[in-house]
């Protein structure tokens, strides 16, 4: 065999001094196989786990197959205990009590279950043209021409007027029918041409076309209620229990894969369900952690986090309050100690719109998980960000554990900006910083993610909880 070369003086001090993104097929060749079954397990918790509620169900269901119970404040807690707090039905706490004083702090991440999506109004039905429709108001950061001539499932829950509750779910199964946003055709479009693109369609425009076979001939507004028959049937609902329901219109159909490798995964929801299922199985896996453990996946975070379900909520700091009175422990050395992961997705860098990022500080599809210092808009305005210390611990747990992983920014400084959960849980004195997968077309009805980038992100989860 030929001698192999010697590598040159400076191409070694490349090698010493130099930042270079690896991909995964560099790093990590012996693990193509667990990537394609991980992958496997999350897009069946993608199809079940839509919105909020659906994913906060599905991931109770999960905990309790591994001995997660109930958590009640005040109750009695020991080491190895695993727990979950189900906050409203749409959002959930995971956490098992470790074997080190509860005063050296806790290992969180903190995932969101909520995506974009299409909510009914309170009085969404009305008749026009032949046709039943139902209002809408959107959901989150949209572009609204996305959203019509796609097919569309409802999903949510109406609490009648003595107080029944009704699941409703409908357009996912195969003989369902599907709800539908209409758009004008090309050949009438000359208006809509004109229009800048984020006007093209306005939000009054997204009412989901609901039928159009009237209840008979001689009654007014025959069709609106026949599609309100239908729902009575069905849910036993009248038009006024709409005022007390929150129904969502979200992408209909399944996880898909992704080209011809099957390297990747298409689906609605990917931000930030594609943190939140690493998250669970992270946590999942554990048997007797060290370290406290805790997986948060909260709601309401693409409308700012607010409210008693999202991650703003006192629901955090009560259950670490109450560990700490339970276990005789100071809770403000308990938050002091404390490290937050905060799980959400980072964008993709997208060769077809490369004017919108800053190619040395964007995520790139199969690179790994990306690690954003910081998020916000313009000059950092609304984010947290991470001390220098803090992103050097998390570079050594991943490095440890051979975890994939590169730096990224969500685009040019100039182009926009986004943030996520983190602020707010380092308000509370906790160590956070930014740690996701990235996403290709985020906020779109259907985004797309690499299996290989997904799985490193499990690894992450289960190296910071471990360390």
């Amino acid at each position: 065999m030929p001698k192999k070369k010697e590598k040159s003086q400076g191409e070694q001090l490349k090698e010493k001094l130099l930042y270079k993104k690896k991909s995964v097929f560099e790093k990590c060749e012996d693990e193509r196989q667990a990537e394609l079954d991980y992958a496997e397990g999350y897009k069946k918790f993608l199809n079940n786990a839509k919105t909020e509620r659906d994913a906060t169900k599905t991931a109770i269901a999960m905990a309790k197959e591994k001995g997660f119970t109930e958590y009640k404040f005040g109750q009695k807690v020991k080491a190895g205990d695993k727990f979950y707090y189900n906050n409203r039905g749409k959002s959930l706490y995971l956490f098992i009590i470790g074997k080190e004083n509860l005063e050296a702090g806790i290992a969180i991440t903190a995932a969101h279950i909520d995506s974009p999506r299409l909510d009914l109004k309170a009085n969404p039905v009305y008749e026009a043209g032949g046709m039943a429709f139902m209002k809408t108001h959107y959901y989150g950061g949209i572009k609204k021409y996305q959203w019509t001539a796609i097919p569309l499932a409802l999903h949510g829950k109406v609490v009648l007027a003595d107080g029944t509750e009704k699941d409703v779910l409908i357009g996912e199964d195969e003989g369902d029918p599907v709800f539908y946003v209409n758009d004008i055709l090309p050949h009438l479009g000359r208006d809509q041409a004109a229009k800048p693109l984020g006007s093209a369609i306005e939000g009054e425009q997204l009412n989901l076309l609901s039928g159009s076979i009237p209840f008979d001939k001689e009654t007014s507004e025959g069709i609106k209620l026949n599609l309100l028959r239908l729902l009575n049937e069905k849910y036993g609902m009248t038009e006024v229990d709409f005022q007390s329901s929150e129904l969502c219109a979200v992408p209909a159909g399944k996880a898909r894969d992704v080209g011809l490798d099957r390297s990747m995964i298409m689906a609605y929801g990917h931000d930030d369900k594609v943190c939140a299922y690493p998250e669970i199985t992270g946590i999942l896996s554990l048997e007797a952690p060290e370290k406290t453990v805790m997986s948060i996946i909260a709601d309401k975070e693409e409308t700012g986090s607010d409210g008693a379900t999202g991650m703003k909520t006192s629901a955090f700091c009560d259950i670490i309050s109450d560990l700490a009175k339970t276990l005789g422990k100071n809770e403000r050395k308990v938050r002091a100690n404390s490290l937050c992961i905060s799980a959400d997705v980072a964008a993709a860098y997208d060769p077809n719109f490369a004017y919108a990022y800053e190619l040395n500080n964007s995520a790139l599809i199969n690179c790994g998980i990306a690690l954003c210092k910081y998020t916000g808009g313009g000059g950092k305005s609304s984010t947290n960000d991470a001390s220098a210390e803090y992103v050097a611990r998390i570079r050594r747990i991943f490095d440890s554990a051979n975890v994939v992983w590169q730096s990224a920014e969500l685009g040019k400084v100039d182009q926009g900006g986004g943030g996520t959960v983190a602020k707010f849980i380092s308000e509370k004195n906790i160590d956070t910083v930014d740690v996701g997968v990235p996403v290709i077309s985020m906020h779109a009805p259907y985004e797309v993610i690499a299996k290989a980038d997904l799985y490193n992100m499990h690894k992450a989860v289960v190296a910071f909880y471990t360390a």
